[in-house]
């Protein structure tokens, strides 16, 4: 066993005040880390904010993957939005895609007994006590019934209980860490504690992913594992276990340019089939829940996030993105307006100025979608986009809340999206699933 093996975790904190002390106790690490910056910034007036971050990320995340559950799983959705924060946090929080530290066996045991009423060696013919891998809301098993290999994932006690008195302790960090207005911050994490509602009920999940695999059945190179909802409960899902490597893995074997096209292809259609036939994704692109496998397949194996699109946000952002809607200053302003990007007592010179960067915005957004090819593995592209996101974060016209809920998932998700795809190097046909579109808009 390697030394940077997570160490194991004998409980989890589960009342509000063992939480709540946690993050107290948290806090007061953060201001002492802001007395020793500026003690040494007396000594060094050139010395930049780095050192601060690294350390303050460093605190923050030991906590929360103690804490584990939506402390953590926020953490995680963070470090994918590459806009937000600093280097040091996304390098940090990052690693809560694969590596949290796991629950020891008789946490397990108790779990087993407390759904099924029975422990997990009266269930499956062979059960490992030792997690596969752990992450933010539960943690993977492998176990064996009828000869039939099987994954089995555990949530954790408490995190389904604790998601909205966490988010409340969350709430000054990520205010710290984000510096959005408060208004912007409760929409944000009102949306995120629905998602997360969704995503500790494990009946929920096991009946989506059922759902949408069978949706998916007909996709090239995609692959599920079945599901067995009489072995699974609301915070116990039974599945196959599906046999490859996570996308770290694979791309360190160095696969060829093909091979690269051929998943990057597979992950293209997968989201936009279902952005645009089914109107509701896979919000969780994180790379930790895609394996490929022997056969050079996209294996799928987690449905727990999945955002629904309605028609009054779905028609006006994707009609932008695809048509000659854009060009069109007084059907892209009313497309604007109904997904709240402009305001119904924004000034003239502020409607000019928000179409402006919108229009800029959805346009770089937009230019996979426009060609029928395009070649993730381009910087220039990637420099673009993160270069502007920049620009906007430190704008003040931007530190308002703009634009409706629905925002924050489909962003996350094509965004990911993009990221491991440019993490592949892929060169992927992107005209296989088009986007539905209006050109006028009331």
């Amino acid at each position: 066993m390697s030394d940077n093996t997570p160490k194991e975790q004998n409980s989890i904190p589960t009342s509000k005040v063992e939480r709540s002390a946690k993050f107290v106790k948290t806090g007061f690490k953060i201001g002492g880390n802001y007395i020793k910056h500026y003690s040494k910034k007396l000594f060094n007036p050139e010395m930049d904010k780095s050192e601060l971050n690294e350390d303050n990320a460093a605190d923050i995340y030991e906590s929360l993957s103690e804490l584990k559950g939506s402390a953590l799983k926020v953490a995680q959705m963070l470090s994918m939005d590459k806009n937000l924060l600093p280097q040091a946090y996304t390098d940090k929080f990052s690693q809560s895609q694969y590596n949290a530290p796991p629950l020891s066996g008789p946490l397990i045991v108790q779990t087993f007994k407390k759904y099924f009423g029975k422990t997990p060696d009266k269930i499956y013919d062979k059960f490992n006590v030792r997690s596969s891998n752990a992450a933010s809301i539960g943690q993977v098993h492998q176990a064996e019934l009828n000869g039939k290999l099987l994954a089995v994932k555990i949530q954790y006690p408490g995190v389904g209980d604790s998601i909205s008195s966490d988010l409340k302790l969350v709430k000054p960090f990520a205010f710290r860490m984000l510096g959005m207005s408060e208004k912007e911050l409760d929409i944000y994490m009102r949306e995120v504690e629905e998602r997360l509602l969704e995503e500790t009920d494990y009946e929920l999940e096991v009946r989506r992913s059922i759902e949408f695999s069978t949706a998916c059945a007909n996709l090239d190179n995609v692959v599920f594992p079945e599901y067995y909802p009489e072995l699974s409960s609301k915070r116990i899902i039974t599945m196959d276990w599906l046999e490859g490597k996570h996308l770290r893995e694979f791309l360190q074997t160095n696969p060829s340019q093909q091979l690269r096209n051929t998943i990057g292809q597979a992950l293209w259609d997968f989201y936009n089939f279902q952005q645009h036939e089914l109107r509701a994704v896979h919000a969780d692109p994180h790379p930790g829940n895609f394996m490929i496998t022997s056969e050079n397949k996209l294996g799928i194996i987690d449905f727990g996030c999945i955002k629904e699109m309605p028609e009054d946000f779905y028609y006006p952002f994707f009609s932008l993105t695809s048509t000659g809607l854009m060009d069109n200053r007084e059907e892209t302003i009313k497309a604007f307006r109904q997904l709240e990007m402009i305001h119904p007592n924004d000034t003239p010179a502020q409607i000019e100025f928000y179409y402006t960067m919108y229009r800029q915005m959805i346009g770089l957004f937009a230019k996979p979608y426009i060609t029928d090819h395009f070649d993730f593995g381009q910087t220039a592209f990637f420099e673009e986009l993160y270069g502007f996101g920049e620009k906007v974060s430190k704008m003040p016209e931007f530190k308002q809340a703009r634009g409706v809920k629905h925002f924050i998932y489909v962003n996350r998700t094509n965004f990911g999206l993009y990221n491991i795809l440019h993490e592949l190097k892929a060169e992927v046909k992107t005209d296989t699933f088009k986007p539905h579109v209006l050109e006028q808009f009331v």
